[in-house]
């Protein structure tokens, strides 16, 4: 329909496995060696999965709305990462995760997507301000309830301005 609103521009959140992979590696690296993480380490938990967002354009977007699809009941935290990772060098530290996260959810019984908007919001215009300056952008993104990653898909419309 032309004419109906701004252009927009779909990227789909992609898993990381090999990223993910070598976060789980870490924590266990560690707990085999019985040693403790470093003071502000965020080590990977057994129901986190990293996921990323390549930005194939960087300039002119306008966060316009989250579109998430949970293949069963359950919940999905989506929390973005200020650090543009080199896994084999650094490590990922709490003071890197950006706040707010985005939170959705889907009841039993219901085919209802519900999520916190004010914050959803809030973090898909953040995404846009990173995008001037990240081609790409890692989250930790936390199932709950029952989901697993196979039952979850998102991605994140911007208009283009």
């Amino acid at each position: 329909m032309a004419g109906q609103g701004p252009a927009q521009l779909e990227l789909t959140l992609t898993p990381d496995p090999d990223l993910t992979t070598v976060m789980r590696l870490r924590a266990e690296g560690l707990r085999q060696r019985n040693e403790k993480r470093q003071d502000g380490e965020r080590l990977l938990r057994p129901a986190e999965s990293v996921y990323r967002l390549d930005f194939r354009r960087q300039q002119g977007l306008q966060f316009a709305r989250w579109h998430v699809r949970l293949g069963q009941p359950g919940q999905v935290t989506i929390t973005g990462t200020s650090q543009n990772w080199t896994p084999d060098l650094t490590h990922l530290m709490t003071r890197q995760l950006l706040e707010p996260a985005a939170i959705f959810w889907r009841q039993d019984g219901s085919d209802q997507l519900e999520w916190n908007e004010a914050d959803a919001q809030e973090f898909g215009e953040r995404l846009s301000e990173l995008a001037r300056v990240r081609r790409v952008m890692y989250f930790l993104v936390t199932f709950a309830d029952g989901l697993e990653p196979a039952q979850f898909n998102a991605s994140v419309f911007f208009d283009l301005i």
